[in-house]
């Protein structure tokens, strides 16, 4: 509700766990960055040696840059609030689940989201031990209708939060399915971190 005609006032019934307390502050966007670089983490670059490609350490702004043509960073009380998807050579993992895009290749776009994050989360932080801990994660799969396995899609990005934070990336979730998302990508994730 607005309580003054300029403020709008929520009060969130929970994050996810027993007796945490909920942040309060005002949320805003810190920083506009158009045609941003990205700079990938080691742990992306060795994963794309292992599979005989090469990644640079630094990716400038254009069609191979998959943070686009605009960066945003959103502040809140301790914290950053990130979304992402995209495959870092610019191109798109395309498709409805599980019909184009099978069950393993989703789950497969949801942790190359969850690197894909991690990477712009460095960018903009300096160094991931600055993590606390994930907050909440929301997992959207563009999926067919009567397709029941969102949970187990998503698992492709929360997987990689607790092999990079361990028990601080186990997150509040939700795993939804969407009729369509843009450029007809079959995941997008969105997630709130605690900064330290």
């Amino acid at each position: 509700f607005y309580a003054d005609g300029n403020k709008l006032i929520t009060f969130p019934v929970g994050i996810g766990r027993m007796n945490w307390t909920t942040p309060l502050g005002i949320s805003k966007v810190d920083l506009k960055l158009e045609n941003p670089s990205w700079y990938p983490p080691a742990s992306v670059r060795q994963e794309y040696r292992e599979e005989g490609i090469y990644l640079a350490p630094v990716i400038p702004a254009g069609p191979d840059n998959p943070l686009g043509k605009l960066a945003m960073r959103l502040d809140i009380p301790g914290g950053y609030f990130i979304h992402g998807t995209n495959k870092p050579d610019g191109s798109f993992i395309v498709g409805k689940v599980p019909t184009v895009c099978s069950e393993e290749e989703a789950y497969q776009a949801a942790r190359l989201v969850g690197m894909n994050l991690l990477a712009t989360l460095k960018n903009h932080i300096g160094d991931l031990d600055r993590v606390q801990r994930v907050i909440k994660v929301l997992g959207m799969v563009n999926a067919e209708p009567g397709f029941e396995n969102h949970p187990s899609i998503i698992n492709g990005f929360s997987d990689l939060m607790v092999e990079v934070f361990g028990d601080a990336g186990r997150a509040a979730r939700s795993a939804v399915g969407m009729s369509s998302l843009p450029m007809n990508i079959p995941v997008e994730v969105e997630m709130i971190v605690e900064i330290r």
